[in-house]
Parts: C-alpha cells; structure tokens; sequence
C-alpha cells in the first residue's frame, strides 16, 4: 500500500515538481498480476487496479494501513472496467464486467475476487475506495445504462459526455460519487471553467490518451496554480481546496470519483476565469 499525506494550500506554493508528483500523482496502476494501491488522508480515499492475467485476483485488506479484517469491513468501492471483458465475483455473486461497465459494492462485502476472460486480452479493473457508515446494496451498470450530460462546446474544444454512475439518482451509495466522462474529437478541455468543493475530494484518472500524448493537470488554489504532466492510465488526487481540471494534447477520457460530505453532483464552488493565475 502506497501511503500519501497531504499538504495544505501553504505547503504547495514551495513545492517543486518532483514534490508535487510524489505527493498527487499516482503512477503504478494496472500492474499485470498485481493489485496495487494508494492511501490517502485526503478523506482516507484509496485508488487502486487489478489486471488479472494468470488467475483471479483478491482484493484484501492491509492490516498496518486499515486495522480491518477485510478490505470493506467499514468501506465501499466503485469500479469500471476499462479493459476487455472480466468477471467481478463478490461474497459468491458473478458480475461480468464489459468494458466500461461499473460496480457498486457496500459496506460489509467480504470477499471480492477479479478474473479476466481471456488471459490474452485482461480486464483492467479500476477502483476507487471511500470509508462508508452505513451498508448498500451491491449494483452492476453498463455505460449504456448510466444517465448522461453532454456539456461544451466545439469552438471551446471541451465538448464531452458525462456518465454518471454512482450518484443520488443512480447507484446508491453512502458517500462514493463517481462516474466517466468521455471527450469528442478535437475537444481537449475538461471541467472548465474550474471549480472547487470544499465539501468533498476527488480523484481524476485519465485513460484513452495515445502514448506520445499528455495531460496537463491543473491544480491548486485559484490564484496559485500549478500543474502536474499526467500520462495514460494516471490519477490525480485532488484535496477539497484545491481546482482540478485538465488540458491533452489529444483526445481521452476519464474517469472521476468523489468522496466527503456531499453527494450533490453540482455541489461545486465555480472559479471564474479571470480569478485564475
């Protein structure tokens, strides 16, 4: 378990770049064979994969990180799928998970277990975990099934859809808000113009984006920006103060996932563009 402590709005102004991606980005996800993680006291958040090629693989608990006999003895989680096809099995239950899919699974759920179809062509699970106080019900949904927005504009270049999966009129969830967002052709912009939510923390991971290509991850106070190079299948973990968006040099997608007090989707505090520096 890759641990990370956070800094505060003070801290970031003297960070160097080295600083800044050794505290927010998380870069050792989709490991073949492996499930790796990482812990965050940004609302105790944990943001990990599962690529199972040789056999299934079991999401456990680590006991010097979480003190839980198992890994959602008090969490929930949410997962998507953005590999080929693959099977998530929980407390005996099959849910086979085509690419994009997502899973909701409660507090409470003791053994969880991820399988790909094909060893040749693996699922790729990603997962976002938030501690959870009450229990619900475990929920599978396709991309199809998701309640969408499309937001932006070609002449902004930030034309996008919104797949909203585990939210207050979808999948029930204690705190976990989370879903993907997909960006047209020629639009490079996401979440703009910024916000914040002092309410709650988020992590973005961005998938899709071509090799040779790059995010330019915006973040920090308003008037104190500094950006973070992230590259295919990377996150960021956002603090509640802190803006998050983003600009690539091509076409991606991303995924979001969101935990604190607040489950509104709109619940944000928008920046206007001319307060940014």
């Amino acid at each position: 378990m890759d641990v990370r402590y956070s800094t505060n709005q003070t801290g970031l102004k003297s960070m160097a770049t080295r600083d800044l991606r050794a505290a927010f980005l998380i870069d050792t996800l989709f490991q073949l064979d492996a499930v790796p993680m990482c812990y965050s006291d940004v609302d105790r958040s944990i943001t990990g994969s599962a690529v199972p090629v040789n056999g299934p693989l079991s999401l456990l608990s680590s006991k010097k990180e979480m003190a839980a006999e198992y890994f959602l003895e008090r969490r929930e989680i949410g997962i998507i799928n953005i590999g080929s096809e693959g099977t998530v099995i929980a407390d005996g239950a099959n849910y086979l998970m085509k690419s994009k899919d997502g899973l909701y699974l409660g507090r409470g759920t003791r053994d969880v277990q991820f399988m790909s179809s094909a060893a040749a062509d693996p699922a790729k699970f990603y997962f976002v975990s938030y501690p959870a106080h009450t229990s619900c019900p475990a929920k599978h949904t396709t991309l199809a099934d998701a309640e969408t927005e499309k937001l932006g504009s070609t002449k902004d270049a930030n034309k996008r859809t919104i797949h909203r999966y585990i939210h207050l009129k979808g999948i029930e969830s204690c705190q976990l808000v989370m879903g993907l967002t997909e960006l047209e052709e020629g639009s490079v912009w996401n979440t703009m113009p910024v916000h914040t939510h002092q309410r709650r923390s988020e992590v973005y991971m961005y998938f899709e984006l071509p090799k040779d290509a790059a995010v330019f991850h915006l973040m920090g106070e308003p008037g104190e920006t500094r950006h973070i190079v992230v590259r295919n299948e990377q996150a960021v973990i956002s603090p509640s103060w802190s803006i998050h968006s983003g600009v690539a040099t091509q076409q991606y997608a991303f995924i979001w996932a969101m935990g604190g007090e607040n489950q509104v989707f709109a619940d944000m505090d928008h920046v206007s563009m001319t307060d940014l520096f």
